[in-house]
């Protein structure tokens, strides 16, 4: 077995101790990791003026993989996004989420298996944004007003929405071809294109241009996103790879991760040409940072998807077995899932659900 040298960012708040659990299960399978330990968020800002420092973004190129731990983002004002701008730094225009069921973890259905393939570097979450009230806003909405493009109050914010053929053909492109790689035999497309032709119309149209060169041997349809929604919650086994632009795949993946039993346990991944950075979909949950309350499945279960991606795949594959083992016991599992499977037994800690996972994988 080769020894890999993996970027690890901690995080904050529940990061700190979902990475660590991560860590202890992941020595346990006998994969062989050497960390290089860097740091992102808040507590970055009075030291080096940004919560994330050229140093740990050069860290993550130089090693290739990485693997982080939530990072708070404050809502509506303060530093933008740690993981947009990690996304956009290393061109990372790939976010990869298995949605998939656990028995045992409280989902709504027990036989979901899709993934959700969505752009990461442009649609709304690029960050091109004017504030109400300045000169460069007032001339964008007397612009568009000239250009008769459409009315837009003199009191507004405005967001950028930039949908290119580029990042539409190479995000498509990469949902078929991880469809063909991993026995998949759908590709659905979802966009708001009877709304927006220029954007989300683009996306269709690439990706009806992309889906031609798969015919055959990947089935190909679309859904308006709303319908979309709709029919994720009524049958999700009618899906399989799921491909969108960024703010509807953010939308998304959080859906299908509370039809199998909430962010918890929801992995993720960025990837690019260069680089791939794994983490767990949930936030930094600052309310219980610091109690031993966090579950670190989806911490967890992301490490897995790296291990995968550095050819460790019997180790990914004994990590998954033994969070199944876990759950499907369900003797020792933390509040969340406690709470949404309805039991009465005593809530584990971060602790002592690790300790499980370790004593299934070495036993």
């Amino acid at each position: 077995m080769a020894k890999h040298t993996v970027t690890l960012i901690p995080g904050d708040g529940i990061g700190i101790e979902t990475s660590a659990a991560m860590q202890r299960v992941v020595e346990a399978s006998g994969a062989e990791i050497e960390w290089e330990i860097a740091e992102a968020g808040a507590s970055m800002v009075e030291a080096c003026g940004t919560p994330l420092p050229d140093s740990t973004i050069e860290a993550v190129r130089r090693n290739g993989v990485a693997i982080k731990g939530p990072v708070t983002t404050p809502v509506g004002e303060g530093f933008r996004s740690v993981n947009v701008a990690l996304r956009q730094a290393l061109d990372l225009y790939v976010c990869l989420r298995p949605v998939l069921s656990i028995p045992g973890a409280g989902g709504r259905y027990d036989d979901v298996d899709l993934v959700i393939v969505r752009e990461n570097s442009e649609d709304l979450y690029a960050g091109i944004e004017f504030e109400e009230g300045t000169d460069e806003t007032r001339e964008l909405i007397e612009f568009c007003r000239s250009a008769q493009a459409g009315a837009i109050r003199p009191d507004s914010g405005i967001s950028i929405k930039p949908v290119s053929v580029t990042a539409t053909r190479n995000i498509v492109r990469y949902a078929f071809e991880y469809a063909l790689a991993h026995g998949r035999s759908k590709v659905t497309a979802v966009h708001k294109a009877n709304i927006m032709k220029h954007t989300d119309g683009l996306f269709l149209r690439v990706a009806r241009e992309v889906a031609k060169r798969y015919e055959g041997r990947i089935e190909f349809d679309d859904r308006i996103i709303d319908a979309f929604c709709m029919n994720m919650v009524i049958d999700p086994t009618q899906f399989d790879v799921i491909v969108f632009p960024n703010l509807y795949g953010d939308i998304a993946s959080d859906l299908g991760a509370g039809l199998v039993g909430g962010l918890g346990i929801a992995p993720g991944a960025n990837i690019g040409d260069g680089c791939a950075v794994f983490e767990a979909v949930h936030g930094s949950a600052p309310d219980i940072a610091g109690k031993n309350l966090a579950n670190p499945t989806a911490e967890i279960l992301s490490a897995a998807m790296m291990l995968d991606h550095l050819g460790e795949t019997a180790c990914a594959s004994r990590i998954r077995k033994a969070v199944c083992q876990v759950y499907a016991e369900g003797s020792v599992l933390t509040a969340d899932i406690r709470k949404a499977t309805g039991s009465t037994h005593a809530a584990a800690s971060c602790t002592e659900f690790t300790d499980a996972l370790v004593a299934a994988l070495t036993s």
